[in-house]
């Protein structure tokens, strides 16, 4: 109870530790391109895993989903 205490008396710094170059204006300039690019996939290769990873647990869950209503619809009592 006591270190519970003396944690919170402490004061909350909110000063960086070590300095982090600002790349918004990088960000922004890549993001805002008109290239035919859509937007969740102008991030690079990183991107189009995790899409294409989304999309596919999407697809194999409503398939799955699908299946197993068919099966319980389908039953025997």
């Amino acid at each position: 109870f006591q270190g519970l205490r003396q944690i919170s008396q402490r004061t909350i710094s909110t000063a960086s530790r070590r300095q982090v170059e600002n790349r918004v204006h990088e960000k922004q300039k890549l993001f805002q391109e008109d290239n035919d690019i859509p937007v969740h996939l102008k991030g690079g290769v990183m991107d189009s895993v995790l899409y294409r990873i989304t999309m596919g647990l999407s697809v194999f869950g409503k398939a799955n989903t699908e299946v197993f209503m068919l099966w319980y619809n389908f039953q025997r009592v």
